[in-house]
């Protein structure tokens, strides 16, 4: 989708962190926004502030874990505002901690709103993008939608089922010969918005040494090279963690080893400890 400038763009989560971020670098590349969120006030408050800099901004209220209010969301984009040409399912949910405490309602919630959402509102507005010859799927995953993600199971769990549904649908689109495609987004740690933030704010958890973070503004750039471009993955983590994956697919014992030693779980293990009131 190399054409932006005066296309509509539906955003989910777009009231804070990576969602609102994302909406300020496509609003700066000309593209109309529908944006949605729980949230009204903090949700307006992001839009009136794209609103500022002469982007067009409609705003909707919407849990996504609701079909109903999905399928209303939908129709608004494809109805009143003529069609969604890039669709960002971008609201997630986390619950980091020991897997065996979870909450059994916290785990549904979390397949609810990191998963079956972006699979119906992609199902929702797909015949459109067909039926007009364009479009395009952005799935904010994660790097734990690539690798193991201890303390973070159901969180993990969603998010390589958000990569997994993204690759296939792009295998279909090939199939096919769609006009339209799909995207995962699979960024690292993500420096002062979003869950990172709330996390180091919270529980005083910080990615360091080879682990890292990335800014924001690297991940939106990147974000709108793969819609571009077209790519299948987009990687956004510092270089040390591109080998990682690497060695997990590849030498999987081994890259469980080369995980523990470079400390890939001690952000989320500080949360689980913090949690259960344990020094980590």
């Amino acid at each position: 989708m190399r054409e932006l400038e005066g296309r509509l763009a539906l955003i989910t989560g777009a009231s804070r962190g990576l969602g609102a971020a994302l909406a300020e670098g496509l609003g700066a590349a000309g593209m109309r926004l529908l944006l949605a969120a729980r949230s009204g006030d903090q949700l307006e408050a992001v839009a009136e502030g794209l609103r500022a800099k002469g982007v067009e901004v409609r705003v909707a209220l919407c849990d996504v874990a609701d079909l109903g209010a999905l399928q209303a969301l939908a129709e608004i984009g494809e109805g009143e505002l003529g069609g969604v040409d890039l669709l960002v399912n971008n609201a997630g949910i986390e619950s980091m901690g020991s897997y065996e405490q979870l909450e059994l309602e916290s785990i549904a919630r979390m397949c609810d709103v990191n998963l079956r959402a972006p699979m119906w509102l992609t199902r929702a507005v797909l015949p459109g993008m067909l039926e007009r010859g364009r479009g395009h799927v952005l799935n904010v995953a994660s790097l734990a939608g690539l690798a193991a993600t201890a303390y973070g199971e159901p969180y993990a769990a969603t998010k390589h089922g958000v990569v997994g549904f993204t690759r296939s649908l792009r295998a279909t689109a090939r199939a096919r010969g769609w006009p339209v495609s799909a995207s995962a987004l699979c960024p690292g740690y993500v420096e002062e918005i979003g869950m990172y933030a709330d996390m180091e704010r919270d529980y005083g958890a910080k990615a360091k040494g080879a682990i890292g973070t990335v800014t924001p503004g690297r991940v939106v750039a990147a974000a709108l090279r793969g819609i571009r471009k077209d790519l299948p993955d987009i990687i956004v983590a510092p270089g040390p963690m591109r080998g990682m994956l690497a060695l997990n697919m590849l030498m999987p014992r081994f890259g469980e080893w080369a995980s523990n030693k470079l400390g890939a779980h001690r952000v989320f293990e500080k949360v689980a400890d913090a949690k259960q009131g344990r020094d980590s």
